[in-house]
Protein backbone atom coordinates (compact mmCIF):
# COMPACT_ATOMS: atom_id res chain seq x y z
CA UNK A 1 0.00 0.00 0.00
CA UNK A 2 0.83 3.42 -0.54
CA UNK A 3 2.13 5.09 2.88
CA UNK A 4 0.82 9.05 3.26
CA UNK A 5 3.60 11.13 3.33
CA UNK A 6 4.13 9.74 -0.27
CA UNK A 7 3.11 11.73 -3.41
CA UNK A 8 1.78 10.23 -6.36
CA UNK A 9 2.46 11.77 -9.36
CA UNK A 10 0.78 10.62 -13.24
CA UNK A 11 2.99 10.18 -16.15
CA UNK A 12 1.58 13.44 -17.18
CA UNK A 13 2.56 14.85 -14.39
CA UNK A 14 6.13 13.77 -13.82
CA UNK A 15 7.49 13.06 -17.19
CA UNK A 16 7.68 16.89 -18.38
CA UNK A 17 10.40 17.56 -15.26
CA UNK A 18 12.05 14.12 -16.45
CA UNK A 19 12.44 15.45 -20.17
CA UNK A 20 13.30 19.17 -19.21
CA UNK A 21 16.23 17.23 -16.81
CA UNK A 22 17.53 15.31 -19.73
CA UNK A 23 17.46 18.35 -21.54
CA UNK A 24 19.36 20.62 -19.36
CA UNK A 25 21.99 17.48 -18.85
CA UNK A 26 22.24 16.86 -22.61
CA UNK A 27 23.43 20.05 -22.93
CA UNK A 28 26.45 19.49 -21.14
CA UNK A 29 26.72 16.31 -21.60
CA UNK A 30 26.30 15.69 -25.64
CA UNK A 31 29.43 17.59 -26.73
CA UNK A 32 31.17 15.70 -24.58
CA UNK A 33 30.41 12.86 -25.48
CA UNK A 34 31.06 14.47 -29.45
CA UNK A 35 34.46 14.58 -28.42
CA UNK A 36 35.46 11.52 -26.98
CA UNK A 37 34.19 10.01 -30.51
CA UNK A 38 36.92 12.56 -32.26
CA UNK A 39 39.27 12.28 -29.38
CA UNK A 40 39.54 15.68 -28.89
CA UNK A 41 40.01 17.29 -25.58
CA UNK A 42 38.61 20.47 -23.92
CA UNK A 43 40.37 21.64 -20.79
CA UNK A 44 37.54 23.50 -18.91
CA UNK A 45 34.14 21.46 -20.62
CA UNK A 46 35.96 17.66 -20.20
CA UNK A 47 36.63 18.20 -16.14
CA UNK A 48 33.37 17.39 -14.47
CA UNK A 49 33.19 14.02 -17.39
CA UNK A 50 36.86 12.83 -16.20
CA UNK A 51 37.42 14.07 -12.74
CA UNK A 52 34.37 13.23 -11.45
CA UNK A 53 32.96 9.92 -11.63
CA UNK A 54 29.59 10.21 -12.86
CA UNK A 55 29.33 9.41 -17.01
CA UNK A 56 27.14 11.72 -19.47
CA UNK A 57 24.48 8.79 -19.09
CA UNK A 58 23.95 8.57 -15.62
CA UNK A 59 23.49 12.16 -15.53
CA UNK A 60 20.77 11.57 -17.80
CA UNK A 61 18.85 9.82 -15.73
CA UNK A 62 16.02 11.87 -14.07
CA UNK A 63 15.20 11.16 -10.30
CA UNK A 64 12.44 13.00 -8.14
CA UNK A 65 14.07 12.89 -5.00
CA UNK A 66 12.57 11.54 -1.61
CA UNK A 67 8.70 10.61 -0.46
CA UNK A 68 7.54 11.10 -4.58
CA UNK A 69 5.74 7.91 -6.56
CA UNK A 70 6.04 7.86 -10.19
CA UNK A 71 3.01 6.13 -11.47
CA UNK A 72 2.32 5.45 -15.42
CA UNK A 73 3.72 3.06 -18.19
CA UNK A 74 7.09 4.95 -18.49
CA UNK A 75 7.97 4.41 -14.55
CA UNK A 76 8.12 0.52 -14.98
CA UNK A 77 11.31 1.00 -16.19
CA UNK A 78 12.66 1.89 -12.47
CA UNK A 79 11.86 -1.71 -11.44
CA UNK A 80 15.23 -2.08 -12.75
CA UNK A 81 16.66 0.64 -11.57
CA UNK A 82 19.09 0.77 -8.40
CA UNK A 83 17.76 1.70 -4.99
CA UNK A 84 14.31 2.00 -6.67
CA UNK A 85 10.79 0.00 -4.87
CA UNK A 86 7.44 -0.75 -6.13
CA UNK A 87 4.48 0.85 -4.37
CA UNK A 88 0.62 0.24 -4.93
CA UNK A 89 -1.86 3.01 -4.95
CA UNK A 90 -4.30 2.55 -2.35
CA UNK A 91 -7.43 3.34 -3.80
CA UNK A 92 -6.75 2.14 -7.78
CA UNK A 93 -3.98 -0.32 -7.27
CA UNK A 94 -2.16 0.61 -9.94
CA UNK A 95 2.20 0.53 -9.62
CA UNK A 96 4.11 3.15 -9.25
CA UNK A 97 7.62 3.54 -8.39
CA UNK A 98 9.73 5.62 -5.78
CA UNK A 99 13.23 5.56 -3.97
CA UNK A 100 14.06 3.09 -1.89
CA UNK A 101 15.66 5.44 1.26
CA UNK A 102 15.69 2.22 3.58
CA UNK A 103 17.84 0.73 1.05
CA UNK A 104 19.79 3.17 -0.30
CA UNK A 105 20.93 4.40 3.32
CA UNK A 106 22.05 0.87 4.52
CA UNK A 107 23.76 0.47 1.86
CA UNK A 108 25.83 3.67 1.69
CA UNK A 109 25.46 4.85 5.35
CA UNK A 110 29.25 5.18 5.34
CA UNK A 111 29.21 7.67 2.64
CA UNK A 112 26.24 9.45 3.91
CA UNK A 113 28.11 10.11 7.40
CA UNK A 114 30.75 11.46 6.05
CA UNK A 115 28.53 13.95 3.73
CA UNK A 116 27.28 15.03 6.96
CA UNK A 117 30.09 15.40 8.49
CA UNK A 118 31.68 17.29 5.38
CA UNK A 119 29.35 19.09 4.49
CA UNK A 120 28.68 20.80 8.17
CA UNK A 121 32.10 21.33 8.87
CA UNK A 122 32.84 22.94 5.57
CA UNK A 123 29.63 25.15 5.85
CA UNK A 124 31.15 26.19 9.51
CA UNK A 125 33.97 27.60 8.80
CA UNK A 126 35.47 30.94 7.54
CA UNK A 127 35.92 31.21 4.13
CA UNK A 128 39.59 31.67 2.91
CA UNK A 129 39.69 34.64 -0.22
CA UNK A 130 43.47 35.10 -0.37
CA UNK A 131 44.38 31.48 -2.31
CA UNK A 132 44.26 33.12 -5.85
CA UNK A 133 44.00 30.10 -7.37
CA UNK A 134 47.39 29.15 -6.85
CA UNK A 135 46.65 25.69 -6.32
CA UNK A 136 47.20 25.77 -10.34
CA UNK A 137 50.33 27.53 -10.74
CA UNK A 138 51.93 24.89 -8.01
CA UNK A 139 50.98 22.36 -10.21
CA UNK A 140 52.87 23.42 -12.96
CA UNK A 141 55.94 24.84 -10.92
CA UNK A 142 59.40 23.45 -11.76
CA UNK A 143 57.67 22.55 -15.24
CA UNK A 144 61.00 22.26 -17.17
CA UNK A 145 61.99 19.39 -15.18
CA UNK A 146 58.39 17.81 -14.39
CA UNK A 147 56.37 18.64 -17.04
CA UNK A 148 52.72 19.78 -16.89
CA UNK A 149 49.60 18.35 -16.29
CA UNK A 150 47.90 19.28 -19.45
CA UNK A 151 50.74 18.79 -22.13
CA UNK A 152 48.55 20.31 -24.74
CA UNK A 153 48.45 23.77 -23.35
CA UNK A 154 51.16 26.47 -23.00
CA UNK A 155 51.64 28.65 -20.04
CA UNK A 156 50.62 31.90 -20.36
CA UNK A 157 54.06 33.14 -18.89
CA UNK A 158 56.69 30.24 -19.66
CA UNK A 159 58.05 27.68 -17.16
CA UNK A 160 60.54 30.85 -15.62
CA UNK A 161 57.85 33.50 -15.18
CA UNK A 162 55.07 30.51 -14.06
CA UNK A 163 58.12 29.35 -11.26
CA UNK A 164 58.16 33.07 -10.41
CA UNK A 165 54.48 33.69 -9.78
CA UNK A 166 54.99 30.63 -7.66
CA UNK A 167 57.89 31.62 -5.49
CA UNK A 168 56.67 35.30 -5.05
CA UNK A 169 53.43 34.44 -3.53
CA UNK A 170 52.28 32.17 -0.36
CA UNK A 171 50.62 29.08 -1.16
CA UNK A 172 48.18 28.04 1.48
CA UNK A 173 45.75 25.67 -0.21
CA UNK A 174 43.34 23.71 2.25
CA UNK A 175 42.18 20.71 -0.42
CA UNK A 176 43.80 17.92 -0.44
CA UNK A 177 42.14 17.01 -4.09
CA UNK A 178 44.34 19.84 -5.59
CA UNK A 179 47.14 19.17 -3.06
CA UNK A 180 48.03 16.31 -4.03
CA UNK A 181 48.98 17.23 -7.89
CA UNK A 182 51.26 19.67 -6.85
CA UNK A 183 54.77 18.63 -8.06
CA UNK A 184 57.19 17.74 -5.61
CA UNK A 185 59.04 21.14 -5.19
CA UNK A 186 56.00 22.69 -4.86
CA UNK A 187 54.74 20.60 -1.82
CA UNK A 188 56.86 21.93 0.83
CA UNK A 189 56.12 25.41 -0.79
CA UNK A 190 52.45 25.00 0.80
CA UNK A 191 52.04 26.28 3.92
CA UNK A 192 49.33 23.65 4.97
CA UNK A 193 50.25 19.80 4.14
CA UNK A 194 46.63 18.21 4.03
CA UNK A 195 46.06 14.57 3.77
CA UNK A 196 42.55 12.54 3.41
CA UNK A 197 42.47 12.13 7.04
CA UNK A 198 42.82 15.79 7.50
CA UNK A 199 39.70 17.16 5.24
CA UNK A 200 37.10 16.57 7.13
CA UNK A 201 39.33 19.43 9.45
CA UNK A 202 40.92 21.42 6.50
CA UNK A 203 37.68 22.03 4.02
CA UNK A 204 36.51 25.26 3.78
CA UNK A 205 33.92 27.74 1.90
CA UNK A 206 35.88 29.74 -0.11
CA UNK A 207 37.90 26.89 -1.80
CA UNK A 208 36.51 26.36 -5.47
CA UNK A 209 37.75 22.71 -5.05
CA UNK A 210 35.60 22.28 -1.76
CA UNK A 211 32.52 24.00 -4.19
CA UNK A 212 32.79 21.95 -6.99
CA UNK A 213 32.95 19.13 -5.04
CA UNK A 214 29.25 19.46 -4.06
CA UNK A 215 28.65 18.33 -7.30
CA UNK A 216 30.47 14.76 -6.22
CA UNK A 217 28.31 14.95 -3.13
CA UNK A 218 25.05 15.07 -4.91
CA UNK A 219 25.67 12.15 -7.42
CA UNK A 220 26.90 10.24 -4.72
CA UNK A 221 23.36 10.71 -2.67
CA UNK A 222 21.56 9.84 -5.55
CA UNK A 223 19.06 9.16 -6.18
CA UNK A 224 18.18 10.26 -2.64
CA UNK A 225 18.96 13.84 -4.19
CA UNK A 226 16.86 15.02 -6.39
CA UNK A 227 18.10 15.76 -9.56
CA UNK A 228 17.09 19.69 -10.08
CA UNK A 229 19.86 19.92 -6.69
CA UNK A 230 22.47 17.61 -9.04
CA UNK A 231 22.19 20.06 -12.25
CA UNK A 232 22.37 23.02 -9.68
CA UNK A 233 25.72 21.48 -8.18
CA UNK A 234 26.97 20.67 -11.60
CA UNK A 235 26.58 23.75 -13.10
CA UNK A 236 27.91 25.44 -10.36
CA UNK A 237 30.73 23.25 -10.98
CA UNK A 238 31.03 24.36 -14.25
CA UNK A 239 31.20 27.59 -13.69
CA UNK A 240 33.79 27.54 -11.17
CA UNK A 241 35.75 25.11 -13.42
CA UNK A 242 35.88 28.19 -15.69
CA UNK A 243 36.72 30.67 -13.77
CA UNK A 244 39.67 28.69 -12.17
CA UNK A 245 41.33 27.57 -15.38
CA UNK A 246 40.83 31.15 -16.48
CA UNK A 247 43.06 31.87 -13.30
CA UNK A 248 45.44 29.34 -14.15
CA UNK A 249 48.93 29.55 -15.79
CA UNK A 250 47.59 28.28 -19.26
CA UNK A 251 47.14 30.26 -22.74
CA UNK A 252 43.56 29.33 -22.69
CA UNK A 253 43.14 31.98 -25.96
CA UNK A 254 42.37 29.01 -28.31
CA UNK A 255 39.28 28.47 -26.42
CA UNK A 256 38.12 31.81 -26.51
CA UNK A 257 39.13 32.35 -22.74
CA UNK A 258 40.81 35.57 -21.50
CA UNK A 259 42.65 34.78 -18.50
CA UNK A 260 42.38 36.34 -14.91
CA UNK A 261 45.89 37.92 -13.85
CA UNK A 262 46.18 36.75 -10.57
CA UNK A 263 49.61 37.91 -10.88
CA UNK A 264 48.77 41.58 -10.95
CA UNK A 265 46.46 42.90 -8.49
CA UNK A 266 43.85 43.96 -10.58
CA UNK A 267 43.61 40.03 -11.31
CA UNK A 268 43.72 38.97 -7.83
CA UNK A 269 40.67 41.25 -6.92
CA UNK A 270 38.80 39.78 -9.84
CA UNK A 271 39.90 36.76 -8.86
CA UNK A 272 38.10 37.41 -5.26
CA UNK A 273 35.38 39.01 -6.19
CA UNK A 274 34.35 35.85 -8.49
CA UNK A 275 35.27 33.75 -5.40
CA UNK A 276 32.96 35.53 -2.87
CA UNK A 277 30.13 35.01 -5.42
CA UNK A 278 30.62 31.31 -6.22
CA UNK A 279 31.29 30.71 -2.17
CA UNK A 280 28.03 32.27 -1.98
CA UNK A 281 26.07 30.09 -4.27
CA UNK A 282 27.77 26.88 -2.62
CA UNK A 283 26.90 27.52 0.83
CA UNK A 284 22.79 27.91 -0.29
CA UNK A 285 23.38 23.98 -2.46
CA UNK A 286 25.63 22.83 0.76
CA UNK A 287 22.89 23.31 3.25
CA UNK A 288 20.01 21.86 0.92
CA UNK A 289 22.14 18.46 0.22
CA UNK A 290 23.22 18.60 3.92
CA UNK A 291 19.07 18.68 4.90
CA UNK A 292 18.52 15.82 2.54
CA UNK A 293 22.13 13.59 3.75
CA UNK A 294 20.40 14.38 7.33
CA UNK A 295 16.78 13.07 6.70
CA UNK A 296 18.54 9.70 5.26
CA UNK A 297 17.54 6.65 8.12
CA UNK A 298 21.15 5.37 8.53
CA UNK A 299 21.76 2.70 10.47
CA UNK A 300 22.69 3.48 13.78
CA UNK A 301 25.94 2.27 14.65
Amino acid sequence: MLPSPLAWLSEGQWLPAATAHQTRAKRFGEPFTQRRMKRQKHPIEDFLFTYYTQKPGQLYRWHPGPGVVLGGEKARERADWKFYREVLHPETGERGYTVDLGAFASARAEAIRFAVVILSKTAARPGNFACFGLHEWAMAYKSADNGIRHEYLPLRLGPAGTDTVVEEHKIRCTHFDAFRFYTPEAVPLNELQPTRETQRDLEQPGCLHANMDLYKWAYKLTPAVPSDLVMDCFELAWDIRTMDMQASPYDLADWGQEPIRIETPAGKAEYVRLQKDFADRAQELRGRLRAVAQSLPVPQT
